[in-house]
C-alpha cells in the first residue's frame, strides 16, 4: 500500500472517529502502528504522495464542497427554508445549535484533519532534506513545506472564523482562540491558546508559506490561475482575508494589492464571451475554470466531494425539490444590468404539491462535464477568488476614510459584471458600508462569509416569512450579541480524556 493510501485510510479513519463522538479526540494523532516509524516517509517521492494526501483531504464534504460553505451562508439571513423540506441542515436554519450537532462537529474534525497532514509533512520533512542533491530537487522539497505551512494556516483561519469571537485588539490577547498543535508526535495539551496568540500562528505559518512557495516571475513557465495547488499568491489572498477580520486595514490594502496588481489574474467578465454564447463569468460557474480563480479544490469524475448544489435541488431528473431557496431580499439588490443574477439564480417551477415557482441558486447546479455523467450539483469550491480580494481592498480603503479608492474597486468589480458599467461609485462616510455590504451578499452569495460578516461588523438580522418559507425559523430575529454567532466546540472534544478545552 502506498503512503498516499495509508494516510488517505487514517484520515478517513479519523474523520469517522471524530464525527463519531466518541471518547477520542480529533486533535489526537492518529495510530502510530499504521505508520511504522521508520517508513513514514523516506523520500522526496513520498513526501510529495503525502502533499497529494493533503489536496484530498480539502475534498471533504464538511468543508468546502459542503458544510464550511453553506452552513454560515444557510444559518443566516440568505435563503429560506421551504415547506415539505428533508429538514437538512434544519437545527442550524432554527438556531438550534448544540456541541453535539453533528455538521458542527464534522467541520472541526475535518479541519484539524487538515491541520494532521500537514504536521505530518512537517514532521517528516528534515529526513528528507538530507537525501536532497539537486537543485530541482530542493525546489520541489521548499513547494510541499510551504504547501502545507499553507494548508495548516488556512484551516487554522477557518477554525477561527466559525469557532472564535471577532477580533477585538483590546481583548484578544484573553479572548479563546484555538486549539493550536504545531507537530504531528506532540504531547502539546490540549487547551486553547488567545485568539491574538491563534492569529499570530496563522500569520506566521502564512509568511514561511509564502518565503517558501516564492514564484520565480521571470521563468514561471505558465499561468498560475486557476490552481489547484498552493503558491505564493494564495498565501498572500488568505493573507489579506486575514487582515480584514483583524481590523488591520493597511495590511488588507497590501496584501490584496498584491495579488491583484500581480497581473496573474483577472476578473471573469460576465459581458463578454469565452465561447459562442457563454461568458467568462459564466463558464468559471459550469465549468470551474477561470482567470479569476487563485485557489479551487480540484475534482475530476472520478475523485470529488460533496455536492454543493444539492439542497438547493434535490433534482431526480424529474423536477425539483429544492430544501432551500434565496431569500427575497438578496434577489432584490440585484439590479437589472447585473449579469450575475442570470449566472446566479434562474426561476423553476418546484415538484412540490403547493407548486412554488421561484429562482433557484443555479450557480450550483453543478460543473457540466459531471452532470453529463450523472453527477449531479458537484460544482469545485472556489475558496479564493480575485473578486473577494477586490472586496477586501474597498472596505479596508472605507475603513480608513479613502473613499475614492473604495469607490474605485468597487467600480471595477461591478464592471465586470454589469451589462455595461461606465460610471463610478460614489462613496461617503454615510453609504460606503452599505455598498461594500451590499456587495459582498451579491458577489459571494453561498461561499461560506455570511456568518462571519454580520459577527464582525457586530449585526444581527430579522427573517420574515416569504412564499411558502417554513415556518419554523421564518420568523426569527438575532440580535448582535447572540451567542451562536460564535459554533460551540465539539461536546466529545470537551469531554475527551486529558482535554482541558474550554466551551464557548
Amino acid at each position: 500500500m502506498t503512503i498516499n493510501k495509508i494516510y488517505n485510510t487514517l484520515l478517513s479513519v479519523a474523520m469517522l472517529i471524530c464525527i463519531g463522538l466518541s471518547a477520542t479526540s480529533c486533535l489526537d494523532k492518529y495510530p502510530e502502528y499504521a505508520i511504522p516509524e521508520d517508513k513514514a516517509i523516506q523520500t522526496l517521492q513520498d513526501l510529495d504522495q503525502a502533499a497529494i494526501g493533503l489536496y484530498s483531504t480539502f475534498k471533504s464534504s464538511a468543508l468546502y464542497s459542503g458544510y464550511l460553505s453553506l452552513l454560515p451562508d444557510i444559518q443566516c439571513d440568505l435563503a429560506y427554508a421551504v415547506n415539505g423540506y428533508t429538514n437538512v441542515y434544519g437545527e442550524i436554519w432554527r438556531w438550534n445549535i448544540l456541541a453535539t450537532n453533528s455538521e458542527i462537529t464534522a467541520v472541526y474534525a475535518s479541519l484539524y484533519g487538515v491541520i494532521a497532514s500537514a504536521n505530518f509533512i512537517l514532521e517528516y520533512a528534515p529526513r528528507v532534506e538530507l537525501t536532497l542533491t539537486t537543485d530541482e530537487e530542493i525546489a520541489q522539497f521548499e513547494q510541499i513545506c510551504g504547501e502545507a505551512y499553507f494548508a495548516r494556516a488556512l484551516a487554522y483561519s477557518e477554525l477561527i472564523k466559525m469557532y472564535c469571537k471577532a477580533y477585538d485588539k483590546d481583548t484578544a490577547p484573553t479572548d479563546k482562540g484555538v486549539v493550536i498543535v504545531t507537530k504531528y508526535h506532540t504531547d502539546e495539551p490540549m487547551v486553547r491558546a488567545s485568539l491574538e496568540e491563534s492569529y499570530k500562528q496563522v500569520i506566521a505559518d502564512l509568511d514561511r508559506a509564502a518565503e517558501l512557495m516564492d514564484i520565480d516571475e521571470e521563468n514561471i513557465g505558465g499561468n498560475i490561475y486557476n490552481a489547484t495547488y498552493f503558491n505564493e499568491y494564495t498565501a498572500y489572498a488568505l493573507r489579506s482575508r486575514v487582515a480584514l477580520y483583524m481590523s488591520d486595514w493597511q495590511k488588507a490594502i497590501e496584501y490584496s494589492s498584491k495579488v491583484i496588481d500581480s497581473g496573474f489574474y483577472m476578473l471573469s467578465p460576465a459581458n463578454a464571451e469565452i465561447t459562442s454564447g457563454m461568458s467568462h463569468f459564466t463558464y468559471m460557474w459550469q465549468y470551474d475554470n477561470a482567470a479569476e480563480i487563485i485557489w479551487k479544490v480540484g475534482f475530476t469524475t472520478n475523485s470529488y466531494g460533496g455536492a454543493l448544489g444539492q439542497p438547493f435541488f434535490n433534482y431526480d431528473f424529474r423536477s425539483m425539490k429544492p430544501d432551500y431557496v434565496p431569500a427575497e431580499w438578496v434577489l432584490n439588490l440585484y439590479d437589472q444590468n447585473d449579469l450575475r443574477y442570470g449566472n446566479y439564480f434562474y426561476t423553476y417551477q418546484t415538484g412540490y404539491e403547493h407548486g412554488l415557482q421561484w429562482p433557484l441558486l443555479v450557480k450550483y447546479f453543478g460543473n457540466m462535464e459531471f452532470f453529463n455523467l450523472n453527477i449531479l450539483h458537484v460544482t469545485m469550491p472556489k475558496p479564493l477568488r480575485l473578486a473577494e480580494q477586490y472586496l477586501i481592498r474597498a472596505e479596508a480603503y472605507a475603513m480608513q476614510e479613502q473613499y475614492g479608492a473604495a469607490g474605485d474597486d468597487i467600480a471595477e468589480l461591478r464592471a465586470a459584471r454589469y451589462t455595461s458599467y461606465g460610471g463610478g461609485v460614489s462613496m461617503t462616510k454615510d453609504n460606503a458600508m452599505q455598498i461594500i455590504e451590499e456587495e459582498r451578499v451579491k458577489e459571494l452569495y453561498m461561499e461560506g462569509f455570511r456568518l462571519m460578516d454580520l459577527k464582525r461588523w457586530g449585526k444581527g438580522f430579522e427573517r420574515k416569512p416569504q412564499e411558502q418559507s417554513l415556518e419554523n425559523g421564518s420568523s426569527l430575529k438575532i440580535e448582535a450579541d447572540n451567542p451562536l454567532f460564535v459554533w460551540p466546540i465539539p461536546q466529545h472534544e470537551i469531554e475527551a480524556p486529558g482535554s482541558n478545552i474550554t466551551p464557548n
